[in-house]
């Protein structure tokens, strides 16, 4: 499997996780209800915001595109990963390894920026509560939902590239579950000092920009929730956070726990196991964070689940309804039968 240049390389073959060939069928079959959940709870709030009124509002226009975000770069490394549990041939192509890293980067990068502007959304809700309708109008949404977007791609693009234009000839064998870029850059023979110097700055200056914005944001609104004289008024604007600061908690403490713990043996086991936390459970967490936690869409639910009903029993009328003109229909044939047989 040992490659000799750059043009040899056609494909990578993904390790996995350390001994997962002992409990292989028990990992497909977690990860299989984790990511069926994630598709499922992720739809579910975009199909639940489309569809009700009281939910058209920025943070719920938001809410839509992290759940999309979600759905994207969970999607982008779990089938492989589910493949690989289950079949012998754990290789994947020099493209699909390309495109695999490129969506999957892309869509990290996105729900950065799409969790600091939902902090940007509650400051501005709770901080300037009568000029909200103007500064987050529609358009202004549209243009930092774009920009979060846009950093993505930028992101993703700078590091694919430069990732692939390496020389491979040290070995084609990927020692993670997922095309990484810390993992492919440790295979090249090339000179990787601008790879480094790019991670450094683009990684360094997402995660800071993204976490500096969480951060002010946070400190207004507390400011503001201290001066606010009605106990409710703050208990009410203070629930519109909770669910957004639990998910920006998990996002970045699982983040944090990547990039800052120290080197060791097992480092790379334990990137291994942060990366399917931050690249697969978060996805699925996010859901019920913000379903579980939240008034608005747990009313929203209640009244999706009565349409059902109702839409249930209209069915069940119609059914009836149906048979009984079947029975009837098939009564008065035999009836007639019956008639011409008796004459």
């Amino acid at each position: 499997m040992t490659q000799q240049n750059g043009t040899d390389v056609t494909e990578f073959f993904l390790l996995g996780f350390g001994g997962q060939h002992k409990f292989r069928y028990v990992l497909f079959i977690v990860f299989l209800v984790i990511y069926v959940t994630s598709m499922v709870g992720n739809t579910g709030i975009i199909l639940l915001i489309k569809t009700d009124s009281r939910l058209q509002t920025p943070m719920y226009f938001f809410l839509q595109h992290l759940a999309f975000v979600d759905i994207c770069y969970a999607s982008a490394i779990t089938p492989k990963m589910l493949q690989n549990f289950i079949g012998e041939d754990k290789s994947i192509s020099f493209m699909g390894c390309v495109i695999q890293l490129l969506v999957y980067a892309t869509f990290a990068t996105t729900d950065c920026y799409l969790l600091a502007t939902m902090a940007l959304d509650r400051y501005v809700a709770i901080c300037n509560p009568l000029h909200y309708p103007i500064v987050m109008s529609r358009t202004v949404c549209i243009q930092l939902v774009a920009g979060s977007y846009f950093m993505g791609s930028i992101n993703a693009s700078v590091h694919t590239g430069f990732t692939f234009s390496l020389s491979f000839c040290k070995s084609n064998i990927i020692n993670h579950f997922c095309c990484d870029v810390p993992s492919i850059l440790s295979l090249s023979c090339s000179s990787i000092n601008i790879n480094i110097m790019l991670l450094l700055v683009f990684v360094g200056f997402n995660l800071t920009f993204t976490v500096m914005v969480v951060i002010f944001s946070y400190i207004y609104i507390l400011r503001a929730l201290v001066k606010m004289s009605s106990t409710a008024g703050r208990k009410k604007a203070f629930s519109t956070c909770v669910s957004h600061l639990t998910a920006v908690t998990i996002f970045y403490g699982t983040l944090s726990y990547m990039y800052l713990q120290p080197h060791s043996n097992n480092s790379e086991e334990n990137m291994k196991v942060a990366s399917t936390f931050y690249g697969i459970v978060i996805p699925m967490l996010n859901p019920l964070i913000y379903s579980l936690r939240n008034k608005e869409v747990k009313e929203a639910l209640k009244v999706m689940r009565s349409k059902v009903l109702d839409w249930t029993q209209i069915i069940k009328i119609q059914h009836n309804k149906a048979s009984n003109i079947d029975i009837l229909q098939r009564f008065n044939v035999l009836r007639l039968k019956s008639v011409i047989i008796s004459n």
